[in-house]
C-alpha cells in the first residue's frame, strides 16, 4: 500500500508525441520524442506490437514528468506513458478534449 502522500510525488502531464522511432535492440519497443509543454523528453515504451507509427504521431498521452531517468537496451527513457492492460496489449491513457501540453492529471 502506498499513502496519498506518495501518490501525489508523482507528476502526471499531458503531453503529445512528436517522433517514434523503432528501438535499434529490440523489437517491443519504440523511441518517442513528446513535447511536454515545457521542453522535448525522449520516452522508451513497449507499445510497437500495438500501435504502428503513423498512429502515435500527434497522439496526446498520459505520462510521469518526474521519473528518474533510465536507460533501457541502450536508450535513456526520461519519464514514462500511462497504458492499460488490453486483450491485444497496451492501450495508451489518453485525455478526452482538447487539453492543453503539459496540464497536470490530478
Amino acid at each position: 500500500m502506498v499513502t496519498i502522500q506518495d501518490f501525489m510525488n508523482f507528476e502526471f502531464i499531458v503531453a503529445e508525441i512528436k517522433e517514434v522511432k523503432e528501438h535499434p535492440d529490440a523489437d517491443k519497443l519504440y523511441v518517442l520524442q513528446v513535447e511536454t509543454g515545457s521542453g522535448m523528453k525522449q520516452l522508451v515504451a513497449g507499445i510497437r506490437k500495438s500501435y504502428g507509427p503513423e498512429q502515435l504521431v500527434g497522439k496526446r498521452i498520459i505520462m510521469i514528468n518526474n521519473l528518474e531517468p533510465a536507460v533501457i537496451r541502450g536508450q535513456e527513457s526520461q519519464g514514462m506513458l500511462l497504458a492499460a492492460s488490453g486483450e491485444r496489449g497496451p492501450v495508451l491513457l489518453t485525455p478526452d478534449g482538447d487539453v492543453p501540453l503539459g496540464a497536470k492529471v490530478r
